[in-house]
């Protein structure tokens, strides 16, 4: 690699299975390798966005940081979710996407070798932007419990130093599926007070939860509104991935230093995108319950065909992962087997996180096949696998 920045940035993994599953072209093949969904996003999403195709002020790049009634609907969801007031123009900035606003803002949070504490398994993703903004990724290992994930507090607490500048959160986190307690969010917290450090929670999915329990957001602990900055985007909750909007959302004292590397990035949003984005965001019925029941109705059906197998339950998302290791295969080759064998597309977490950790599993996403087409796949596995 010609620019150093790379040579600890690998692929996702994600790209070369869609690739092959793609240019496979078996109608029988499962596609459980992508964050994609084939639930619909919002009608009003949908004509809002029909609309504005044909109007001039969408096909423009001002205003530069997202157009009012954007930021108005994203601060606002940010505060009904935290109780923290936020003023739309000068706490809210919209983003090409949630990712590109993370990246944004760690390039505006740290300088090269600062630490960065983030769980194991993360996405590579954002393990990614943290290195390519110049960060060292301290994991922090999540732990089974009960076959669930439950976030190691110790580990928690040796992670966390002076070196640290960012912790970086999502609930559900993604390719996990945890769901944070009310008791690890205190850790979290306290843990970024003691180092004075910044909280960027990553609140993609933070209701699609199957858990009756409430939404936990950061922001909402005592103390945090000023050192907790939220990311958020319309891609999963409101199934809206080829829209390409986010938004970030915190205090004022860092949202200029945010703005400026927006503006230096990606520039602006995608405009004819931003009017369906907030008509998702202040749509009567967004849709998000009845998805999250049909979601976890396909991660049910996955557990039950799975349950004999060293399968992790998710509470939240649209991802679960099993240990091969366990099983006697490295997740590459139980993914190869699978896709040759069973018709069945699956990214390994290699890269996710520590070999020994992440490095276990491979990953099954649930969002994008239907309940009729997931029966059966026990057998697959068993064919594939030969368990």
């Amino acid at each position: 690699m010609t620019a150093s920045r790379l040579a600890a940035i690998p692929g996702i993994g994600v790209d070369k299975m869609g690739n092959a599953a793609d240019a496979d072209g078996r109608p029988e093949m499962l596609r459980l390798e992508n964050l994609d969904t084939d639930i619909a996003p919002p009608r009003a999403a949908i004509e809002a966005t029909l609309e504005a195709v044909g109007r001039d002020d969408a096909n423009s790049y001002l205003p530069f940081l997202g157009i009012h009634a954007l930021r108005g609907a994203a601060a606002e969801r940010v505060s009904r979710t935290t109780g923290v007031d936020y003023d739309p123009d000068a706490q809210c900035i919209v983003s090409a996407g949630g990712l590109s606003g993370v990246l944004n803002t760690l390039l505006a949070l740290i300088e090269p070798g600062d630490e960065v504490v983030i769980t194991d398994p993360a996405y590579a993703g954002l393990l990614n932007r943290i290195r390519l903004s110049g960060g060292v990724p301290r994991l922090v290992r999540l732990v089974v419990t009960h076959d669930r994930w439950r976030l190691d507090l110790d580990a928690l607490r040796d992670a966390v130093s002076p070196r640290t500048k960012v912790i970086l959160t999502m609930s559900p986190s993604m390719p996990s599926g945890i769901v944070h307690t009310r008791a690890e969010w205190q850790a979290i917290t306290e843990a970024a007070e003691r180092a004075d450090a910044w909280i960027l929670h990553d609140a993609a999915m933070e209701r699609i939860l199957f858990t009756d329990d409430p939404v936990l957001h950061p922001a909402s602990f005592d103390g945090m509104s000023e050192r907790v900055i939220t990311v958020g985007a319309v891609s999963k909750e409101y199934r809206m991935i080829g829209w390409r909007v986010g938004w970030i959302v915190g205090p004022k004292r860092i949202m200029n230093d945010i703005g400026l590397v927006s503006l230096t990035n990606v520039v602006c949003q995608v405009g004819i995108a931003m009017p369906g984005a907030a008509a998702a965001l202040i749509a009567e019925d967004d849709g998000v319950a009845a998805a999250t029941a049909e979601w976890k109705t396909r991660r049910d059906i996955i557990v039950k065909e799975m349950r004999d197998l060293p399968v992790v339950v998710p509470d939240g998302g649209w991802s679960l992962l099993i240990d091969t290791v366990a099983l006697g295969m490295r997740p590459d080759l139980a993914a190869e087997r699978l896709f040759r064998h069973g018709a069945i597309a699956a990214t390994p977490m290699i890269g996710w996180g520590q070999e020994d950790c992440a490095g276990r599993y491979l990953r099954f996403v649930f969002a994008n096949e239907p309940v009729a087409r997931l029966e059966g796949l026990r057998e697959r596995i068993r064919q594939s696998w030969s368990l």
